[in-house]
């Protein structure tokens, strides 16, 4: 019964995730690299070097499904929570948009080179189905998002859950693995793009400079909305919790 509970409240989860989606499916300039934007060059080299990480992920990923089934849902539900919150944009100051990732707690929950995959599934159906983003561009997008964001979330959880403060670590990966991101993007705009006087630096501190101003309120909040599914999942998925060593089992 208890184990029903659970599903249903899994289930449930996914279909508000659905339903949130469908609101938010519409074509938009937002702050995943546009199509055709970067140079073929830039385009390719970023492609070549997020590839070996999706290999690595696909293998963690193959693994956990193949040892631990029962986290198949959970896995659907760290996807669509990213698939979510990456789909909700709103206006910046460059006439695109900028959105949260929703990549913290995938990479929370099963590692960073999980959701390599994960995030690389969910922009390859916000290219195809949100105009949003794009296919040349995917590499780069893979890169800061689903790569570097990741990562730097994972690493930020690991540091501050070792000081005994879990739920504060899970604010702070959701909130600075996405700031990262952005980081990571504004250096990818500023190579490709050196201003004519001052080249990278100074091009690197105009879209730096321009996505601070939108991403730290959204960083923020996607760290506490991350926080809430957090506490969520502590209610209603103990067990897969436990099974990812993310949280102690109960004494007897």
């Amino acid at each position: 019964m208890r184990r029903h509970r659970r599903l249903t409240a899994l289930g449930g989860m996914l279909g508000l995730g659905a339903v949130l989606l469908l609101g938010a499916a519409q074509p938009a300039r937002a702050m995943h690299i546009m199509e055709g934007f970067l140079p073929a060059p830039w385009a390719a080299f970023w492609w070549l070097v997020s590839l070996p990480f999706f290999v690595w992920g696909l293998r963690s990923l193959s693994r956990i499904t193949r040892e631990q089934p029962e986290l198949k849902l959970l896995l659907a539900l760290a996807g669509a929570f990213a698939f979510v919150l990456s789909a909700l944009k709103l206006p910046s100051l460059t006439g695109s948009c900028s959105h949260p990732t929703g990549a913290g707690l995938g990479a929370v929950l099963f590692g960073p080179s999980v959701m390599t995959v994960l995030g690389s599934l969910v922009l390859i159906f916000q290219a195809l189905l949100l105009a949003h983003g794009g296919l040349v561009t995917l590499g780069a997008n893979v890169f800061a998002m689903a790569i570097v964001g990741p990562w730097v979330a994972y690493g930020v959880y690991r540091l501050v859950a070792a000081a005994g403060r879990q739920k504060l670590a899970v604010f702070l990966a959701a909130a600075v693995g996405g700031l990262a991101t952005y980081l990571v993007t504004a250096v990818q705009l500023a190579v490709a793009f050196p201003a004519a006087s001052g080249g990278v630096m100074v091009s690197f501190g105009k879209f730096a400079g321009i996505f601070f101003l939108t991403q730290l309120p959204l960083s923020l909040t996607e760290g506490l909305l991350t926080l809430l599914v957090w506490n969520w999942l502590q209610a209603y998925a103990t067990e897969e919790l436990q099974t990812l060593k993310l949280l102690r089992p109960d004494p007897a």
